[in-house]
């Protein structure tokens, strides 16, 4: 009975053995097959997938900086170029503490707080295989230095790379402009605009003028540097390269000496220049004074030199000329003339007696002229010859501020001229709307009499001013005020040319422009305001003087001697020569220069005798060819 119990335990333990059996074998199956499966998926459904990333972790792709394009003026001068010097720089990705590999350079070559401040921030930015520069522009003692002890700094290598530079300094600062390193903000627009792929986030860009506003031309086509990785992401050799493309050449209508004598011309006043040509608004001086040097943005200006570039009273960063508004004075006065004859308000013949001050009606207000006294009986030519502020009160109560703006407003004051350079300011053309947008207040007639002697509410850049001017002296033809006059291609050498655009023409009548063109002439001729500058002339031209106020005496007499230099009036110019068959136009302000009779005429002058006679000095500086050996 025991025996048969035994038998019968050892077959239910045989059976459960073989079910368990069974049980593994098909759990060991199961389990094959899903490896086999996923070994299927892996190796040779996603097979390519998986190389490719592979591949990608082995191979990394390193960014090559484009050659920059140059800018030269209309004559070949160069204004902004690239050289090429040798570098001290650090690869990260094959040192553990690059602090320590700094500290022992250090002890061979000269390197800076700046220095170290410029390798930290490019470090945050830069992949871990590129190099990144710890001092720029080695001198040959310091390349002999490190060459001697290189084998102690295998992570360290000298490059040679391109830097940009701006021969002329401060003279073109503000129509060049200068690059920096992209910032953050800089890279977010790239990426808006679908262009982040062509800059790494240690490159530089264009931060203003032309440098900003031809980005795309000047930066050029990003080459590319394949090189192989090992396990440790550290490179071990370059497997191929794409040569980048070198940006586009900028060829600009403006001349460099003309810019450089109007500078000399200035000496130590502060102000603004601008010269056109009337019959395709070619720039041919853009000046802005104080100016800034711009080869100091290149490789990160340094803080105490920014906060001081900042906090100056002078404002050497503000393009006064196309950012700066100022009252446009008695160069309005021509303007206003025209409007006169050309809406019927007065005619040649018309005499009033100017005895120096104008009364408004029943308010019993009293509007000065500039001259006490008075200017006698005075005609619209004597009026602009001798700038009678009491004949344009009257006329400007005549015309009404309406009629004022709507057809001054012709000729682009108040508006943006829309010129290839960034930040222009719109000035102001006061209307009875605007003041109601304004400042919610009903315009009054003492404001009307103000604005008719360019003063109150109206403002205009300098180059507004020049861009009206080429129009009274082009028989009301008006263009758009540019810069760049051709874009030459790099590869091929090919030249685009940018076309004069006509913005407007204003509706003349023959013998109105020719009354005040003669009227202007005589402003240059003895007995007009700006008679010292025209004289002994070798040529005719016409002109506007205007003495722009600061602020108001009200009421106390206006010494200049009295008050301080800040708040002195501004002088003003207009000009076209020559008279009979224009070829430049132009207007100068000088800040705080008292009359423009003394301080802005005779710097037209200059730039005028040099435009038309060459006489002048000249600016030394390579050729367009020269530059080309660099």
């Amino acid at each position: 009975m025991s025996n048969n119990i035994e038998l019968r335990n050892h077959q239910q333990e045989l059976h459960f053995f073989h079910v368990r059996l069974v049980v593994t074998g098909v759990f060991v199956l199961v389990a094959f097959l899903i490896l086999l499966g996923r070994f299927v998926y892996l190796q040779v459904l996603q097979h390519e997938h998986f190389r490719l990333l592979a591949e990608q972790n082995r191979i990394k792709v390193i960014p090559v900086t484009p050659n920059r394009g140059h800018i030269y003026d209309r004559n070949g001068v160069v204004l902004a170029q690239n050289y090429a010097a040798y570098t001290l720089e650090v690869i990260p990705d094959r040192v553990s503490d690059p602090e320590r590999v700094i500290d022992q350079l250090s002890d061979l070559i000269t390197i800076s707080q700046k220095d170290r401040q410029r390798f930290a921030k490019l470090l945050e930015s830069a992949p871990n295989f590129s190099s990144i520069p710890i001092r720029r522009r080695l001198n040959d003692v310091e390349m002999a230095t490190f060459a001697a002890k290189h084998y102690l700094f295998p992570e360290v290598q000298i490059n040679a790379r391109f830097f940009r530079h701006y021969p002329t300094d401060e003279l073109t600062s503000h129509v060049v402009g200068y690059i920096g390193r992209i910032s953050k903000r800089d890279y977010q627009k790239l990426e808006a605009k679908g262009q982040a792929t062509n800059y790494s986030k240690s490159d530089t860009i264009g931060k203003n003028g032309l440098e900003k506003m031809y980005e795309k031309d000047l930066r050029g086509i990003n080459g590319y540097d394949h090189v192989e990785m090992d396990a440790n992401g550290k490179s071990i050799r370059k497997i191929r390269s794409v040569r980048p493309i070198a940006g586009n050449n900028l060829i600009l209508s403006l001349d460099a000496n003309l810019q450089h004598v109007a500078a000399e011309a200035f000496g130590e006043l502060r102000g603004a220049l601008v010269a056109v040509k009337p019959k395709t608004g070619e720039v041919l001086a853009l000046l802005s004074l104080p100016g800034f040097d711009p080869n100091r943005f290149v490789d990160g200006i340094d803080s105490t030199i920014w906060e001081a570039l900042n906090t100056s009273e002078y404002h050497p960063l503000n393009n006064r000329a196309v950012q700066g508004v100022y009252p446009p004075a008695s160069t309005f006065k021509p303007f206003m003339a025209l409007a006169a004859l050309e809406l019927g308000k007065r005619d040649p013949t018309y005499t009033m007696h100017d005895p120096g001050y104008f009364i408004l009606g029943n308010s019993g207000h009293v509007f000065r002229d500039w001259k006490e006294g008075g200017h006698g009986e005075v005609n619209l030519r004597k009026a602009i010859v001798e700038s009678s502020d009491t004949y344009f009160y009257e006329l400007a109560h005549d015309l009404g501020i309406d009629a004022i703006h709507d057809f001054i407003k012709q000729f682009g004051l108040g508006q943006l001229t829309r010129i290839d350079l960034d930040g222009e300011a719109n000035g102001i053309l006061p209307s009875k709307d605007w003041k109601e947008r304004r400042f919610k207040q009903k315009w009054f007639a003492g404001d009307t009499i103000s604005v008719g002697v360019g003063q109150g509410y109206n403002l205009a850049t300098p180059l507004q001013l020049a861009v009206a001017t080429a129009a009274l002296a082009n028989k009301g033809d008006m263009f758009k005020p540019f810069l760049v006059k051709q874009i030459e291609n790099s590869q091929t050498s090919a030249i685009k040319n940018i076309n004069p655009e006509k913005t407007r023409e204003i509706k003349l009548k023959p013998h109105n422009m020719e009354l005040v063109k003669e009227a202007m002439i005589g402003v240059t001729k003895p007995g007009g305001t700006a008679a010292s500058a025209g004289y002994a002339s070798q040529y005719e031209f016409a002109g506007k003087t205007g003495t722009a106020q600061v602020f108001s005496m009200k009421g106390g007499e206006y010494k200049e001697e009295e008050v301080a230099e800040r708040l002195r009036d501004h002088g003003l110019f207009i000009a076209f020569a020559p008279a009979e068959d224009p070829t430049i136009a132009i207007s100068v302000l000088v800040e705080n220069g008292g009359h423009g009779s003394r301080t802005a005429a005779p710097i037209a002058r200059k730039v005028l005798d040099f435009y038309l006679l060459g006489k002048g000095p000249k600016l030394k500086n390579r050729n367009k060819e020269e530059s080309k050996k660099d």
